[in-house]
């Protein structure tokens, strides 16, 4: 059994929600992503992310994939279909070229969790009062402190911290990145777009985790921090209570 608790917010600053989430409990399908582009084209790109991957798994039962390879083989698809109709759209309609948008799917299967992530939205995990991330971002200055030219504090305060390497809709295909990670009763599976963990730190988010209300109401908690944080982002958030 799993708890499941959303939230989306515009912040205080940004005028539209180009943020999308989409749950799947029948499935245990979760998702979250953030779009880029000008003239809201960014809230296409999301929106069209989370409904064509919907759509994959509507059409085609995930229950009958039950090694990893036919897992993340599948979940391949799925993030492929919806990278095809955002590159379509682009190409075919002015006013949304060059659209894109980040994505973070989560798939939970006999006890694992398998993961795919395309961009800067990210998955954590709650265990026993620690957080750890799952993912890792698509993101210029993550190239760098994977080269060693700079550190994970220096990130921070980076100039281009928020230059995207890889999205969905930018190129005609994509190679989302996989994970996978056993999962536990009493664990939390989040995912969040950059408006949460960019206010916020995992510091503070830990904090509201270990509060351990209900997921509703843990999403509804850090969505306010981020907020009050200054909200320059959209925010999402995901929480999946094992």
């Amino acid at each position: 059994m799993v708890q499941i608790g959303f939230k989306t917010n515009k912040g205080v600053v940004r005028k539209n929600n180009e943020d999308a989430c989409f749950v799947i409990p029948g499935s245990d399908v979760y998702m979250v992503a953030d779009g880029v582009g000008g003239n809201n084209s960014g809230e296409v790109a999301s929106r069209t992310a989370v409904v064509q991957i919907a759509g994959f798994v509507n059409d085609n039962d995930i229950r009958e994939n039950t090694t990893p390879d036919q897992i993340f083989g599948y979940l391949a698809e799925a993030i492929g279909t919806a990278n095809g109709a955002i590159y379509d759209l682009g190409k075919d309609q002015p006013q949304y070229r060059g659209m894109a948008t980040t994505i973070v799917v989560a798939y939970l299967f006999r006890g694992e969790g398998y993961i795919g992530n395309v961009g800067d939205s990210r998955a954590y995990l709650f265990r026993q009062g620690e957080l750890s991330r799952v993912t890792k971002d698509h993101t210029y200055v993550n190239e760098l402190i994977d080269k060693g030219v700079i550190t994970e504090d220096e990130a921070e305060s980076h100039q281009q911290k928020n230059v995207i390497t890889k999205a969905l809709g930018a190129e005609p295909a994509v190679s989302p990145d996989f994970y996978k990670l056993p999962l536990h009763s009493g664990d939390v599976l989040i995912l969040c777009t950059d408006g949460l963990y960019g206010e916020v730190g995992e510091e503070r988010m830990l904090e509201v985790l270990k509060e351990k209300k209900s997921m509703n109401d843990t999403c509804a908690d850090l969505v306010d921090l981020a907020n009050q944080a200054g909200g320059r982002d959209n925010i999402t958030v995901v929480c999946v209570g094992i």
